[in-house]
């Protein structure tokens, strides 16, 4: 996991994520704290558990954009998944022990991308020797050429990048589509896994473009330089010490006040997440695994429930709670042009591939953030989302007229209110005008 300080993961999510300073200091202080845990000897870390959090907020205000930037930030093995997917054991679905198993595959993966990142070097002399091995013989010499001069040739070729098209064969391994079958009552086991040893390897070649047949060729590399038992080995450790599981709208699974319906299952689902989230051990298919030391986040915008609704023992293991608050217009003018990748910036960058090149005025900027805040006071609120809407119909008629010829668009309160009309409030009162 990253060394970074509270206010430096802050400072990260300040990047992308406008307000809500409370769920970001929650979540930086929760992330430092496993730097510090790990850091202290082995019989006192023994007994430090992750203070689990569950985060409140309507919907799009940064609550799944604030795991999503956690994972990249950290460099620990996270996963997210949604509470409406599990069902609770007797009924069909997934149950809640495969968050813990998806876990350890993203942990899996991290490790072996790691691992590829150091043996990257290696891995490019490798794969282009190959592609030089391959490519020589399909290409006609020249009268008096040596074949140092050819080989010469096509490793220029390969690295000023005209041969990515170049269709080459490749050997590449065999697998039939019917050894992915899951085993029944045993989602995280396919029948390769259990009958792949059985059988002998089977190879075919394929026709394929260069640029394809040098990832298969690091692939391959890759899995022989890697020893996968010590993968596996640590991969495990990760999960189990770093690991990170984002349990999103868990308010969908609380019962509410009604005691029928579609709520049959719900509250099993929560009694299942109780032992995962306290702590137990998990098997997998690489082996078992101890939750004790993740670190559990949940989200849901809870309108309809309240987190009191939740079962007792599963409030219990969220002893932070933060709530997020909904988007002012400041804050959505904020999110059009002052986050990184920013919606205004999207367009921008899109439209200028066909020669369109915006400019939007102060003044425009205030009237979308407006329209955008009038329509979530007015309709739903869809929090952030809604700026997405309000942007598409604003450029609509831009992004279909962009044909590469070059042109210069300024888009000011003018241009916003012909395109908008005169503000969200106005247009949803006329429907009660008799």
């Amino acid at each position: 996991m990253l060394a970074l300080t509270p206010k430096q993961i802050v400072s990260e999510l300040d990047r992308y994520i406008v307000g809500q300073d409370d769920a970001k200091r929650s979540v930086a202080i929760a992330l430092r704290n496993r730097y510090r845990r790990n850091r202290l000897p082995k019989d006192i870390r023994d007994e430090i558990t992750p203070k689990n959090i569950i985060m409140s907020g309507p919907t799009g205000v940064g609550k799944t954009e604030i795991a999503r930037r956690i994972a990249k930030i950290t460099g620990a093995p996270f996963v997210k998944v949604e509470a409406t997917k599990f069902t609770e054991v007797g009924y069909v679905g997934r149950d809640v022990d495969s968050m813990v198993r998806d876990l350890v595959e993203a942990s899996i993966r991290l490790v072996r991308e790691e691992k590829r990142a150091q043996l990257q070097d290696k891995l490019d002399r490798t794969a282009k020797n190959r592609l030089i091995d391959i490519i020589l013989p399909l290409r006609k010499p020249k009268e008096n050429e040596t074949l140092e001069e050819r080989r010469a040739i096509v490793t220029d070729d390969l690295d000023r990048g005209v041969l990515e098209d170049y269709i080459i064969e490749l050997e590449v391994e065999d697998k039939p589509a019917g050894m992915n079958a899951e085993v029944p009552g045993q989602p995280e086991i396919s029948m390769g896994d259990l009958l792949g040893g059985l059988m002998p390897k089977k190879t075919k070649k394929r026709r394929m473009p260069v640029k394809e047949a040098r990832k298969i060729i690091e692939q391959q590399e890759l899995d022989k330089l890697l020893d996968n038992d010590a993968v596996v080995s640590l991969a495990l450790e990760r999960a189990e010490q770093d690991g990170i599981i984002f349990i999103d709208e868990i308010d969908k699974i609380a019962i509410g006040t009604q005691g029928q319906g579609p709520n049959v299952s719900r509250e099993g689902v929560q009694r299942d997440i109780l032992p995962i989230v306290e702590g137990c051990t998990v098997n997998t298919k690489y082996g078992p695994i101890s939750t004790d030391y993740i670190l559990f986040i949940a989200a849901g915008a809870f309108h309809v429930s309240k987190i009191s609704d939740l079962i007792p023992e599963l409030q219990g293991r969220f002893p932070l709670r933060v709530e997020l608050k909904p988007l002012t217009v400041e804050d959505l003018k904020r999110i059009l042009v002052s986050t990184d990748n920013s919606l205004v910036g999207q367009y921008t960058h899109i439209l200028e591939v066909d020669n369109a090149h915006l400019t939007f005025t102060q003044e425009a900027l205030e009237i979308l953030a407006r329209h955008a805040f009038e329509a979530n006071e007015f309709d739903e609120n869809i929090g952030a989302r809604r700026l997405v809407a309000v942007m598409e119909k604003l450029l609509d008629e831009v992004a279909f007229d962009a044909d590469g010829e070059e042109r210069n668009i300024t888009v000011d309160a003018e241009f916003v209110i012909k395109r908008l009309g005169e503000g969200a409030a106005k247009r949803n009162l006329d429907r009660y005008i008799l």
